[in-house]
């Protein structure tokens, strides 16, 4: 599903600080013309923590409509609370998003097992596929191959991306999972 080449977009703003629809309108057709082959709105290119739900969700929303199913869509749905992700993944599902990338809690430092815990928690809420969102310079915790590969076994998991910076991890990794599985980076 999600392959080739991606676009992590990012979020136009007005002066005023509201989105600017018609820029991030005229910017996703761009990335169709131009021949991407999936889109990912609301990562943290696309201001994810500073967004509003409101705002969030109709980010979504514009991509969903510009797009009109020609690529898979991406969307951001992270954070460090777990019942508020599931609860914008379930959202991002009723806009019709191809799966979520949803980055790894920050501020409050899980252990592997909780890591575990967050992600295990969210695939089980939803039907989308889920891309893990490895970026331990921004989330100040990492998820560890050994934990990479418990979630590997979880059926809608279908992927990382992989933002550690750290060649060996990411040697590591290529060399445990499934070829099925998604590795970005």
């Amino acid at each position: 599903m999600f392959t080739g080449c991606g676009t992590a977009m990012v979020t136009p703003f007005r002066a005023d600080r509201s989105l600017d629809e018609q820029t991030l309108r005229a910017l996703i057709r761009r990335q169709l013309d131009a021949g991407i082959d999936f889109l990912c709105p609301c990562g943290t290119t696309g201001e994810s923590p500073t967004l509003t739900r409101q705002e969030h969700l109709r980010i979504v929303e514009i991509t969903v409509e510009e797009v009109r199913g020609r690529v898979p869509i991406l969307a951001g749905a992270g954070g460090y609370n777990t019942r508020e992700v599931i609860e914008l993944s379930a959202e991002l599902k009723t806009l019709g998003v191809s799966g979520i990338l949803s980055v790894t809690p920050y501020y409050n430092k899980p252990t592997q097992e909780g890591l575990y815990q967050h992600y295990r928690a969210i695939a089980e809420s939803t039907s989308l596929p889920i891309v893990v969102y490895n970026v331990p310079t921004r989330t100040l915790v990492n998820v560890e191959p050994a934990t990479l590969l418990r979630l590997v076994e979880i059926p809608n998991i279908i992927g990382v991306k992989e933002a550690s910076g750290n060649i060996s991890q990411m040697a590591s990794i290529l060399a445990r999972v499934p070829d099925s599985f998604f590795v970005l980076s």
